[in-house]
């Protein structure tokens, strides 16, 4: 039960702005679990939860390291050695890549946990991101041509 409990946690916190335990509690109860807050609170800790700042400006629930993701790629030098380009349309983000790159950018990436990514697909110069919306594309899309 406490896996179970501990998966629906990590998807109410990628798919929801959760501020607070009590958001939290009632989101798993929807799932139909029943929690205290002291469990809650062992979860969160347990997961490596913390606070950070949405693109909304919402104080949320993520996973450690989330927010400055891009950062650490950026100084290790595999994204932006590797990304020569990137794009956008509908809810899928593309990057072009040096070839024979795609695979190492994507691993990085992937690693970097962003809650609105879906999950990518890398090829030999080419990686898919598909994100939960448009909107989420754009953002995205964003943060990477800047870094470029």
């Amino acid at each position: 039960m406490r896996k179970k409990r501990l998966a629906a946690i990590l998807t109410i916190i990628r798919e929801h702005e959760i501020e607070n335990q009590d958001m939290l509690i009632a989101e798993l109860q929807k799932k139909g679990f029943e929690i205290t807050q002291a469990t809650v609170s062992r979860d969160i800790n347990d997961l490596g939860l913390e606070k950070s700042l949405s693109e909304n400006g919402v104080s949320r629930y993520a996973k450690k390291g989330a927010d400055n993701a891009f950062q650490n790629v950026n100084n290790s030098g595999i994204f932006t050695q590797a990304v020569t380009s990137a794009d956008y349309a509908l809810n899928t983000v593309v990057l072009k890549c040096r070839s024979g790159w795609a695979g190492a950018a994507c691993e990085a990436f992937d690693h970097m946990n962003f809650p609105q990514v879906m999950g990518t697909i890398a090829g030999d110069n080419t990686i898919f991101i598909l994100t939960r919306t448009e909107k989420d594309a754009k953002n995205l899309y964003e943060k990477i041509y800047n870094m470029l």
